[in-house]
């Protein structure tokens, strides 16, 4: 487990996925990560690569060829390098290896760095192609917080608030977690979401047109937020369990299939690429609201 601390916050980070385990607030004396109950989601925050969401038949196909890839890919079950550290920054790396190439026929590293930075934390994630060609992936953050954030509270005094007045609709999900080709209005208060245990009784809510590159999970009743902006995202997923007392708030680069379209890498929604010889370079940022 990896530390980082500043007078702000504290934050630990696992060398499996490269995964965050804790943002604990200093200030506030508040964990806001939600702590992986294993009953309920053993998860606290998965990195997901080189896919996003389910690939059909769990397969993935490159040049005609399916390789065999489960659910947001398998960078979240790895064990990280953790290539340095300091008191405020880490940087972790996945490399390709025999493993890999038997989902995934590219060779690659792909780092996630951390930096602490006042209040806020930076997440920035890098592929870097050590391929002989082109090649194509997606990925994604998957961070859950704890709604509510205290004690004395209730999972219906909060709400999500966008960065801009938005027309919002669903990317509807199939049972198998696959996109059904309808889509949903989902009622905004101008700007705000109210959150409640019935939004996601329909597996998340996905939105693929967001003009929005910042949410804020706030209790409508204080002062606290936890806000999320994600600039270089094009998609944003919102999740949780039914009945988990948890919120995620997910920015994508790539998303799920289509149920019942296979479709090559180079076609899939929300598909990234590097060039021979490039690196792909993004983040987000996570910032806790007094």
């Amino acid at each position: 487990m990896v530390t980082l601390e500043n007078n702000f916050l504290r934050v630990s980070i696992k060398s499996l996925g490269a995964e965050l385990a804790s943002i604990y607030g200093k200030q506030d004396s508040i964990e806001y990560l939600w702590q992986a109950n294993p009953d309920v989601w053993p998860r606290h925050a998965p990195n997901l690569f080189p896919v996003v969401g389910t690939c059909l038949k769990n397969e993935l196909l490159v040049d005609g060829k399916a390789y065999s890839i489960g659910r947001h890919g398998f960078a979240r079950d790895m064990v990280f390098r953790r290539v340095e550290s300091t008191p405020v920054h880490a940087k972790f790396s996945l490399h390709y290896n025999e493993e890999t190439l038997k989902s995934f026929p590219y060779k690659f590293e792909f780092q996630i760095l951390y930096d602490l930075m006042d209040n806020k934390l930076r997440v920035s994630y890098k592929v870097i192609n050590l391929d002989a060609g082109t090649i194509y992936f997606s990925l994604g953050a998957h961070p859950a917080f704890n709604v509510p954030f205290s004690g004395g509270e209730n999972y219906e005094d909060y709400i999500l608030e966008f960065e801009k007045p938005e027309q919002l609709s669903t990317h509807e999900l199939d049972e198998g977690g696959f996109f059904s080709g309808s889509a949903r209005p989902i009622n905004l208060n101008g700007s705000t979401l109210p959150v409640s245990r019935k939004l996601f009784e329909k597996d998340a809510l996905v939105f693929k047109n967001l003009a929005s590159r910042k949410v804020c999970l706030k209790n409508k009743n204080g002062d606290k937020s936890i806000c999320v902006s994600f600039p270089h995202f094009n998609y944003l997923g919102i999740w949780a369990k039914p009945g988990a007392d948890f919120l995620c708030i997910e920015p994508w680069l790539g998303c799920a299939d289509t149920s019942g379209k296979a479709v090559d890498i180079r076609q899939k929604d929300g598909i990234q690429q590097a060039e021979h010889g490039h690196v792909f370079e993004t983040d987000y940022c996570i910032e806790i609201g007094a």
